[in-house]
């Protein structure tokens, strides 16, 4: 059996979790390193579910500072309507008073109804046809490290450096855990921060992006190793970016929709 992605552990307080920082749920560059987004919605993803005991429907993070390696992130769940069925739900992530991410939720479910989606599975290889996409050189120790990526030809869009915007701002690749991970709806929290990544393919040059926000809709949750993520970068201005991703099962399944706003960064040319 696989270890958690994340250490999040229980306190004597049943509302409230800590989560210790190391480099393996950071990013970054020396000497600055930081807690990646993901990992701040993930883990509160997972406290959620195990205060409320019921699956996330729908959440949402603003990310507000930075935590680093060596602290430790305190989780604190609040649950201001708590019904039959769903759960109205908030988290207060913070480092001692320095409040670093903040969280609002739905949980829930109520088996029996329809289940369908209108969204298209995208007609792609599976990922034992795709090339390795190495696109966080430097990064083995680290959070980035702990994927493994798979590019799909002539979608990945990393490869355009043209200096021109691409036609429809789109990248896709496939995303699993190298520790074995489930699929759950931790791990797709963390999948879902990589929307910025494909801001330099959009924009046709060397960004990058510094995520201010994540919404995760949870449609629904099957069995598979690989995830298909399809980014749309959608618009950039004012050196603001704003992109969504779907993110598929291996059997076409929709899992989940993302969205997120970025602030644009230009990277120094490679060479």
């Amino acid at each position: 059996m696989s270890q958690p992605f994340f250490d999040l552990r229980a306190s004597h307080n049943p509302h409230r979790w800590h989560l210790p920082l190391d480099h393996t749920n950071c990013v970054g560059r020396e000497p600055r390193y930081f807690m990646y987004g993901g990992i701040g919605l993930a883990a509160s993803v997972a406290a959620l579910e195990r205060t409320c005991k019921r699956p996330v429907v729908w959440v949402t993070a603003q990310y507000l500072s930075f935590a680093q390696p060596g602290q430790v992130l305190d989780l604190d769940v609040w649950l201001p309507v708590n019904g039959n069925v769903t759960t109205q739900a908030r988290v207060n992530g913070h480092v001692g008073d320095k409040e670093i991410i903040s969280v609002i939720a739905a949980l829930g479910s109520r088996p029996g109804g329809p289940s369908v989606h209108w969204r298209g599975t995208p007609d792609v290889p599976p990922p034992e046809d795709c090339p390795n996409l190495e696109i966080w050189e430097g990064q083995a120790s680290m959070l980035h490290g702990r994927l493994e990526a798979r590019g799909i030809p002539g979608r990945v869009g990393y490869g355009n450096m043209s200096g021109k915007p691409s036609a429809d701002g789109r990248a896709m690749f496939w995303l699993r855990s190298r520790e074995g991970q489930p699929t759950d709806a931790s791990m797709l929290a963390v999948f879902a921060d990589y929307v910025p990544s494909a801001a330099g393919a959009a924009l046709g040059r060397r960004f990058a992006g510094n995520s201010l926000d994540n919404t995760l809709r949870v449609r629904r949750l099957v069995e598979t190793e690989w995830v298909l993520c399809d980014i749309r970068v959608t618009s950039v201005h004012d050196g603001f970016g704003y992109g969504e991703m779907d993110l598929y099962a291996e059997n076409g399944e929709l899992l989940a929709t993302a969205s997120q706003s970025f602030i644009l960064r230009d990277l120094p040319a490679a060479g």
